[in-house]
């Protein structure tokens, strides 16, 4: 269900979403999403994230403020901040500048605490990262980049690859 509710000059955009999905969901606009239900395959947000008591996720999850209530398996970037809320189960690695694990919650994994710089060199990606975030073989991402239907620069003899671009590669459907 999508709301609007007006507020000044400000917009502000509330996705509830309780159903099962599959695949890669990205939000290149500000949203608050909250998910209840399940999901796996990738998740990139803008605005903020609240993933309810009752939701699975099988994720990698990357987004601003982040909320956990249920449980996700995966890794998890947020660029603002990352609570873990009881009765939050979290296995995989989480990166962030900002994290609160209240009592009750569990974390299974390895953190990283971001600055500001890190977050944004972490939207560079490197061939293998791209093929994770993608969900392709590595000699795809080479194959599609040297080919020039996937956007990248050559630095030397490496690749990399802007998120922001990706996505909007992705957003455009030219994944196919």
């Amino acid at each position: 269900m999508m709301m609007r509710r007006d507020k000044g000059h400000e917009t502000e955009k509330v996705l509830d979403v309780d159903a099962s999905m599959q695949g890669t969901l990205i939000f290149k606009d500000y949203v608050n999403l909250r998910i209840n239900g399940t999901f796996e395959g990738v998740l990139n947000t803008k605005g903020s994230l609240m993933i309810g008591e009752q939701a699975v996720i099988n994720a990698d999850i990357t987004g601003e403020s982040i909320i956990i209530a249920g449980k996700v398996t995966g890794n998890i970037t947020a660029l603002k901040d990352l609570k873990l809320i009881s009765p939050a189960r979290v296995i995989g690695d989480i990166r962030s500048p900002l994290l609160s694990i209240a009592e009750g919650a569990i974390f299974d994994g390895t953190s990283r605490m971001l600055s500001k710089s890190d977050a944004l060199t972490d939207n560079v990606m490197t061939p293998d990262d791209l093929a994770k975030y993608l969900e392709i073989e590595t000699s795809l991402v080479y194959e599609w980049a040297s080919s020039g239907r996937l956007p990248g620069t050559k630095d030397g003899a490496a690749w990399k690859f802007e998120r922001a671009k990706i996505d909007e590669w992705i957003a455009q459907g030219k994944i196919r």
